[in-house]
């Protein structure tokens, strides 16, 4: 490398770290002018991890701030701060280690978020596990990923048969009037209620969190997420406008990247965070008007079945508070952005990212106004580049390419010790996309999902999202299946609205007239739902 090419990497380097410490300070993160604020606030993230260190940071600036509001009621950051210094003295008596690896299979609540910050105060990983997850995937990934011992509600004790005597047992959630007696499970709020809580030592090393993919094409793979830079966050605020000591609704499951980045966000701001065991639409907006919500944090089948609610279910409550609806975690059609938009007002924000990679880009309400369906730009940290099959860089305007982005929240590799595709030192997504001529990116689908039916390659994505347009069309997902004379064709599974007529030929008809014919499904089949996992991304593997 060139000392002018060298110098111009170091500049942008700072340019870049400027620009993110501009941003962190118009959302609040930075407190200036109280600069002793701030080196405390960087100690405790390093200390103790972004979760932890948020916490404590939140509970140290404001004690009698709410920290989460769930169904038993609200708990302050204070209290947060000392029952997990409670829960890691417990752990550590009982011979947890720093290092080792406790699983999480939880629904939102306190019991999880307690888990979250001892955890980082004794030094242990946390395996996040999915609560849609059948037996033999818990027991795959525990064994895996080396488990010492697991935190569950008492819903899920079923499933735990398959995991080995030796990995210790605690409850986080004992359901209302239910009859444990007889039960040798220690439970949380037991523990935390006998054990002294007052502050716990930093660890040698923070512990970090493990996210799981969302595994709808085989065994979710595990990747760490390590502790990051304190100006990784700036990567969410440049393009969202969260401030802080506001109120966020937390429907997605934390247990996913979507949620537990947003509610480490949150707590970083000194927000409060509003959360329920089970996501219900009516419930959300209800929470959204009682406790004047400035954000709501969805993937989109959540946002679905809000905006499908009546409209006058819809307006019996207040969202006037409501800035932002953040939602990721799979593909946002134009029409339900759209309708979204229309229901609460310019306010949906869709990033695109990934477990691996975190973020990638987000669409403001203007780039969505601008180009409906469209994922955005980069925000300040991140760089995306499409590369075609040989690796050679796209940059012309509307063709399609492989999606491989640069980000500081990028993982490592995953736990198994694989890796995926890095070129130019940016990794892949696994998706591919195109960029329209003002630079807004579009995901066409992934990169395993394209068919090729007579010579033509075609992404199910755009057939999709015109099938979702319908009004008498709830849902529609489209997958390639063998075909003797084209290679591959496309088959539609299509979910009707109440009373709608639609049949397989209207469903061909409407598309041919509006797509090229080779993007039409020779076959149709009707379904009552879609089968989708815990985060609502489609289970593609069933339907084939």
């Amino acid at each position: 490398m060139s000392l002018v090419e060298l110098a111009t990497q170091v500049a942008d380097k700072v340019a870049e770290t400027a620009r993110s410490v501009d941003v962190m300070r118009r959302a609040g993160l930075v407190p200036f002018p109280r600069l002793d604020e701030g080196v405390r606030s960087l100690v405790a993230l390093r200390k103790f991890g972004p979760f932890a260190g948020a916490n404590h940071i939140s509970a140290r600036r404001d004690p009698t701030a709410v920290g989460i509001v769930d169904e038993l009621g609200p708990l302050t950051y204070k209290q947060l701060d000392d029952q997990s210094n409670a829960l890691a003295r417990a752990w550590s008596e009982r011979g947890i280690k720093p290092g080792q690896v406790v699983a999480a299979l939880c629904r939102d609540h306190r019991g999880l978020v307690i888990t979250m910050a001892a955890a980082g105060k004794l030094g242990v990983r946390l395996l996040l596990m999915n609560t849609g997850f059948a037996k033999p995937q818990l027991a795959d990934v525990a064994k895996r990923e080396g488990v010492t011992a697991i935190v569950y509600d008492q819903e899920f004790t079923g499933l735990l048969d398959a995991i080995p005597d030796g990995v210790e047992r605690y409850l986080a959630w004992v359901d209302p009037d239910s009859d444990l007696s007889d039960r040798d499970v220690p439970v949380l709020a037991e523990i935390i209620a006998s054990t002294d809580d007052r502050p716990w030592p930093a660890p040698a090393k923070p512990g970090g969190f493990v996210l799981l993919t969302s595994g709808t094409t085989g065994t979710p793979k595990g990747a760490p997420r390590p502790h990051t830079s304190a100006l990784a966050s700036a990567q969410f605020l440049d393009r969202i406008p969260l401030r802080s000591n506001e109120a966020t609704y937390m429907g997605a499951p934390l247990f996913h990247g979507t949620g537990l980045s947003q509610f480490i966000l949150s707590f970083a701001l000194g927000s409060k965070v509003v959360m329920r065991r089970k996501f219900t639409p009516e419930e959300a907006l209800r929470g959204v008007a009682e406790h004047k919500c400035t954000a709501l944090v969805l993937v989109p089948t959540m946002l679905q079945r809000i905006v499908d609610l009546p409209k006058d279910v819809r307006e019996k409550y207040d969202t006037s508070a409501l800035r932002i609806i953040f939602v990721a975690g799979s593909a946002l059609s134009p029409d339900l952005g759209n309708r979204a938009n229309e229901a609460f007002g310019p306010v949906v924000h869709n990033l695109y990212g990934s477990t691996e990679v975190a973020v990638a880009t987000v669409a403001t309400p203007e780039d969505w106004a601008k180009a409906p369906g469209t994922v955005g730009r980069a925000p300040v940290g991140c760089k995306v580049a499409l590369y075609d099959a040989n690796g050679g860089r796209i940059t012309e305007p509307h063709v399609t390419g492989r999606v491989f982005v640069g980000s500081g929240l990028s993982f490592g590799g995953y736990t198994d010790g694989r890796h995926k595709e890095i070129i130019d030192g940016l990794l892949s997504s696994g998706d591919v996309g195109h960029f329209d001529e003002d630079g807004l990116l579009f995901i066409d689908g992934r990169d395993d999902e394209m068919i090729v039916s007579g010579g033509e390659n075609v992404f199910p994505i755009e057939v999709e999202n015109l099938l979702v347009e319908r009004e008498d069309v709830l849902e529609a997902a489209v997958i390639g299946v063998e075909d003797p004379e084209f290679g591959q064709r496309l088959k539609a599974f299509v979910v009707l609205a109440d009373g709608a007529k639609l049949d397989v030929e209207g469903v061909r008809d409407y598309v041919k007239a509006n797509l090229a014919r080779y993007k039409v499904p020779r076959d149709v089949e009707f379904l009552d739902e879609l089968p989708r996992n815990a985060t609502g991304k489609v289970l593609r593997t069933k339907l084939q």
